[in-house]
């Protein structure tokens, strides 16, 4: 008969532990990144802004929650209901159907325009950068969220207009976000053999922000006008830099969420479907594991000087797809784009 020591029978106990939880912790199995763009297009989860009598209502003065704790309900939203104001930091002062800028998406006559001038508190100017959000809200509808495990992914087409239209100071201008929540990293590897793993989870904002680099902005020696893609963000939540642009125009972003509950960034000029080429960043954003996709939202950042309006900001087609079949996309209106 074996006779097991305290040590071997340690031993025997931490493998048995490390069988566990390894599956649980599921640390090592990085899942094969998605093209967004790929699967099915839940027409729900998105907007093409072709309606000719698409419009928006203000509602009155736009919420500011984050610096004074005043939301000013009723809030800004769109006809169709799939757009609304941010309670928490308000809405861009300009929110307009406009016809596609040339160039874009072949067949659309529809793209939404962004732009604000007062961000922070109304009627209150801190002459520092303040940004307001567009949220979509159409996933709403539903009631529910889409799992990762269906490898929801975003995309959408921007235009950047010329470098002449631009406000002539060294920021953050535009930010494609998505809300996402997920299960911080610390919860599946901290007291690995001592502790269940927790439930815990928390929503976070991972997405692009496009920097403009100006040379008017004295404070700066930037010789020519270009602009940075920034992605936020990174496992221990800082903004890692991506490509410079340095051609306007459109411009196609998109993100996809992989069952491993990585992030993946893409960014590439044109319209044309994003592929595999166009991936510019995958991280575990603030050492998160995404599970669960929300919805999507804008930024448009402004001086909040009264005198500067941010630059002008025309979207197209934000649209989410699901690229395994899920029960929100067999109720939907869904096509196969790839």
């Amino acid at each position: 008969m074996l006779r097991l020591t305290s040590r071997t029978a340690w031993l025997l106990v931490l493998f048995l532990a490390i069988a566990a939880a390894a599956p649980a912790a599921n640390v090592l199995r990085l899942s094969t990144a998605v093209v967004p763009g790929t699967g099915l297009k839940i027409e729900e989860m998105g907007d093409d802004f072709e309606a000719s009598d698409w419009k928006w209502y203000p509602n009155g003065p736009k919420a500011s929650r984050n610096l004074d704790r005043r939301e000013r309900l009723p809030g800004g939203v769109s006809e169709n209901e799939l757009w609304y104001e941010s309670t928490y930091r308000g809405r861009p002062d300009l929110v307009r159907r406009v016809g596609t800028p040339l160039g874009g998406v072949i067949g659309s006559k529809g793209s939404l325009l962004i732009r604000t001038l007062h961000s922070g508190v109304p009627g209150r100017r801190t002459r520092t950068s303040q940004q307001d959000d567009l949220i979509f809200g159409g996933g709403s509808r539903f009631g529910t969220f889409i799992d990762v495990k269906h490898r929801p992914n975003f995309q959408v087409h921007v235009y950047l207009p010329p470098w002449k239209y631009w406000d002539k100071i060294t920021d953050t201008s535009l930010g494609i976000r998505c809300d996402i929540e997920g299960r911080p990293w610390k919860t599946l590897t901290k007291k690995l053999f001592t502790n269940r793993i927790s439930s815990q989870t928390k929503t976070y904002w991972p997405g692009f922000f496009i920097q403009f680099n100006s040379p008017d902005d004295p404070r700066y020696g930037f010789s020519e006008p270009s602009a940075l893609i920034i992605m936020r963000a990174d496992e221990r939540g800082e903004d890692v830099v991506g490509p410079e642009i340095k051609r306007t125009g459109w411009w196609t972003f998109g993100m996809s969420f992989t069952p491993d509950g990585r992030v993946h960034y893409y960014a590439s000029p044109g319209v044309d479907r994003l592929k595999s080429r166009d991936r510019i960043g995958s991280f575990f954003p603030y050492s998160c594991r995404a599970q669960k996709f929300n919805s999507f939202f804008f930024n448009v950042i402004s001086r909040n000087d009264a005198k500067h309006w941010s630059t002008p900001w025309v979207i197209d087609n934000p649209y989410v797809h699901v690229a395994t079949r899920s029960s929100l996309a067999r109720k939907s209106r869904s096509s196969r784009t790839r």
